[in-house]
């Protein structure tokens, strides 16, 4: 097992090395002046720019940049923005927030989901079955800012049961509404999963052989069957929490949230290319730990799989 994750935790510096590589390149090679509307519209004095220029590597070559921002970011430094903060105090700030919502989305996706999946599965081509498949198809179909925005009229303006807005605070009950939108596609993709998995596992020899033997259809279903369908949907669902993370930023712009999403679309807005490419870093590495995790839960589900 350490062997394994150690292995694994290997295998991550490339992928997060090459990964941030592009992001840095494609952030820092973009034309233009990263000092523009920083003065106003007279534009900023030569020394300004020049200093500007300096302090953040920008006449270095493209590898240089990245060389001096990798060794910054390997002693904890994610760089300091084009307004002289530093990038990982903002992120401490905002990402307890945006971990919340996320992890919100994950529970609602997780509950609602598998529980949808396994009614569709269990009742397959009954009326819960196509309710599951209609419904889930058509909130994949809809974008998230088009239920989000439709939500927040309805539930938030014209009935008043959840804030429009989210506080500075974030509490629980204001990000209820903007963490069901956030995993509102999810959900669809883990009922579709889930029945679809289910109900190959339903037709399986092995749960007939078990029902045959005098395990009753509930416990063969509720715990074989559904163990061995949980797997792909356990896999979608670890990949998905660093795809929330950096999804949220439409739902927290529609909220107003004051999390990674909307200081990443702050970033990108003012072209502040430190704060892309260390806020990217942070998600990256998120990601890469939610599937080492996904990995060895598979071990879990599934005493089969072995990692020594």
């Amino acid at each position: 097992m350490y062997k394994y994750i150690l292995r694994r935790l290997l295998q991550m510096i490339p992928v997060l090395l090459g990964s941030t590589f592009i992001i840095f390149a494609m952030v820092f090679a973009l034309p233009g002046d990263p000092t523009a509307g920083m003065c106003g519209e007279r534009g900023c004095p030569p020394a300004f720019v020049a200093k500007f220029r300096q302090e953040h590597n920008l006449n270095d070559p493209l590898l240089v940049q990245y060389g001096k921002y990798m060794v910054n970011v390997a002693q904890g430094d994610l760089g300091t923005n084009f307004r002289d903060i530093k990038v990982s105090d903002e992120l401490k700030q905002r990402y307890p927030t945006t971990v919340r919502l996320a992890a919100m989305a994950i529970l609602f996706e997780t509950l609602i989901g598998i529980l949808a999946g396994v009614l569709a599965g269990i009742r397959k081509g009954k009326f819960i079955d196509n309710l599951v498949l209609v419904s889930t198809l058509f909130v994949i179909s809809v974008p998230v800012f088009v239920i989000g925005a439709t939500l927040q009229y309805y539930l938030g303006v014209k009935l008043g049961l959840f804030p429009v807005t989210v506080s500075s605070s974030a509490t629980f009950y204001e990000l209820l509404l903007p963490a069901f939108v956030l995993g509102s596609s999810s959900i669809a993709y883990v009922a579709r999963l889930t029945r679809t998995n289910l109900v190959e596992n339903l037709r399986a020899d092995y749960l007939r052989t078990a029902i045959a033997k005098g395990l009753t259809k509930r416990r063969a279903v509720g715990v074989h069957a559904l163990r061995n369908s949980l797997i792909p949907v356990v896999t979608f669902i670890g990949a998905d929490f660093g795809g929330l993370l950096a999804g949220a930023i439409i739902t927290e712009r529609i909220f107003n949230i004051q999390g990674v999403g909307g200081y990443l679309f702050t970033g990108i807005h003012n072209r502040d290319g430190v704060v892309v490419v260390g806020t990217v870093t942070v998600l990256v590495l998120v990601f890469l730990l939610a599937n080492l995790v996904v990995d060895l839960l598979y071990g879990v589900l599934d005493p089969r799989i072995s990692h020594d």
